[in-house]
C-alpha cells in the first residue's frame, strides 16, 4: 500500500473515466484516494460512471495514474464488483488484475465466502450417524483447543518469569485493579448474605434440639471450606469472565487480534496471559475477603436471633475452623480463577466478528464458567472425600 499522506504533499483529487481500448473498456483512474481527505465514492457516481453503453466487452483498470491510495480505492473496488454483477446477473467482466498487489489482498479480505444458510432445512434432514459424527468431531477439536490453552499459560508462565513474554506490567495490574479491588463491593455483598443465611437457617433448625451454639461451626466450616470459595468465583464468572470475553470478542471483530498477529505479536502472550495471572493472582485474596464478610455476616445474625455472646460464637468458630480449611478453600480459589479466565478468554477468542457474536461470547463465559465452578467443585469434594480431609 501506499505511504499515507503528509502535510507536506500536494492532494490530487480523485479522478476516473472510462475509456475504449479495442473492444473493450477501461477505467482510468488518477489522482489520490484518500478517505480521511477526499472520501468515499457513492453508488450514484458508480451508477453514473457505469451509464447506458459505456462499457462494451470487459472492463480492466489503468492504474498508471493512480496516486495515494488507501481504503477509499478499495471501497470503489468493490462498489464495481458490485456493479458487474454475478451470476444470472452479470453485466459485464470485470478484469482486476492491474489493481496494486496490496489492494488485491484487502479486497480478498473483505469478501464473505462463508455460505448462507439454506431454508430448506439440510442440517435437520442430517441423520442421526453424521450429527454424532460432527459433534464428537466439533467436540474433540474443542478439548484440543482446551488442551493447547492451558499448556501455553503453562509455558506462558515460565517465559514471564524469565522475563521473555511479551507481556506489560501496567496491563496485569490494571486488569488486577478490574478484578480485585473494583469486585470488592460485590464479593462483600454475596458473601455477607451467604453467610447471614447459613446462620439463620442453622439457627431455625439447630434450636429444635438445643444446639444452637453449633451455628457457629455451620457457619465457619460452610464459609471457609464451600461457599466463599465457591460464590467468589461464580461472581468472578458473571462479572469478570464475561468481560474478558466480551473484550476479546470485540478485538477479534475490529481486527484488532489479526492486527497484532501482523506484527509479529503473540497474542496469547500480549491478552490471554495478563488476564490469566491477574485473575488468578486476586482469587485468593478475594477468597478471604469473601470468608471474613461472610463470617462477619453469620456473626451478625447469630448475635441477633441466639441467645449467645460474641465471646462464645468466636471461641466456637475457632475451635471449627483449621487451617486445613483455609488450605482447601484457597486451592479452589486459584483453581477457579484459573477456570473462569480461561474460560473467558478462550471464548472471546473463538467468537464471531458481528456484535451480536460479541453478545453471545459474554453470554457463553457466564454461563461456561458458573458450570466448570460448580462442576470442578464436586470433583474437589469427591477427591477430598477420598483423601479423607
Amino acid at each position: 500500500m501506499e505511504p499515507m499522506t503528509t502535510p507536506h504533499l500536494p492532494l490530487h483529487p480523485p479522478q476516473w473515466r472510462i475509456s475504449q481500448e479495442g473492444a473493450d473498456s477501461v477505467v482510468v483512474l488518477s489522482g489520490d484516494w484518500l478517505a480521511s481527505q477526499t472520501g468515499l465514492r457513492s453508488a450514484v457516481e458508480i451508477t453514473r460512471l457505469l451509464g447506458d453503453g459505456a462499457v462494451k466487452g470487459s472492463l480492466r483498470y489503468d492504474v498508471s495514474g493512480l496516486g495515494r491510495w488507501d481504503s477509499a480505492l478499495v471501497a470503489f473496488a468493490r462498489m464495481m464488483r458490485a456493479a458487474a454483477g454475478e451470476g444470472a446477473n452479470k453485466r459485464f467482466t470485470l478484469d482486476e488484475s492491474t489493481l496494486p498487489e496490496a489492494a488485491l489482498r484487502l479486497l480478498k479480505l473483505a469478501e464473505t465466502n462463508e455460505p448462507l444458510p439454506s431454508a430448506s432445512g439440510d442440517k435437520a434432514a442430517a441423520s442421526v450417524v453424521a450429527r454424532v459424527g460432527h459433534g464428537t468431531l466439533g467436540f474433540g477439536a474443542e478439548l484440543g483447543a482446551i488442551a493447547t490453552l492451558v499448556g501455553e499459560s503453562v509455558f506462558g508462565v515460565a517465559r514471564g518469569l524469565g522475563g521473555r513474554a511479551f507481556t506489560r506490567s501496567v496491563d496485569i495490574l490494571h486488569l488486577m485493579r478490574e478484578a480485585g479491588a473494583n469486585a470488592l463491593v460485590i464479593v462483600a455483598i454475596v458473601n455477607g448474605l451467604i453467610g447471614a443465611i447459613l446462620a439463620f437457617v442453622g439457627a431455625v433448625q439447630l434450636q429444635r434440639f438445643g444446639a444452637g451454639i453449633f451455628v457457629a461451626d455451620l457457619v465457619g466450616i460452610a464459609m471457609v471450606r464451600e461457599m466463599a470459595a465457591v460464590m467468589t468465583a461464580i461472581v468472578m464468572a458473571g462479572r469478570t469472565g464475561g468481560a474478558y470475553a466480551a473484550h476479546l470478542a470485540t478485538m477479534q471483530g475490529n481486527e484488532e487480534i489479526d492486527a497484532l498477529k501482523v506484527l509479529g505479536i503473540p497474542a496469547y502472550d500480549f491478552l490471554v496471559l495478563p488476564r490469566v495471572v491477574a485473575l488468578v493472582t486476586m482469587m485468593p485474596l478475594l477468597y478471604l475477603y469473601g470468608c471474613a464478610i461472610g463470617l462477619l455476616g453469620g456473626f451478625v445474625v447469630s448475635l441477633a436471633i441466639l441467645d449467645m455472646s460474641a465471646t462464645t460464637f468466636l471461641d466456637q468458630i475457632q475451635g471449627a475452623i483449621a487451617g486445613r480449611q483455609f488450605a482447601i478453600g484457597l486451592v479452589k480459589s486459584v483453581a477457579f480463577g484459573f477456570l473462569v479466565a480461561l474460560a473467558g478468554c478462550h471464548i472471546g477468542l473463538r467468537a464471531g466478528r458481528s456484535a451480536a457474536d460479541v453478545g453471545r461470547a459474554a453470554t457463553s463465559a457466564v454461563v461456561v464458567g458458573i458450570v466448570g465452578v460448580i462442576a470442578l467443585d464436586a470433583v474437589f469434594a469427591v477427591c477430598a472425600d477420598r483423601l479423607g480431609i
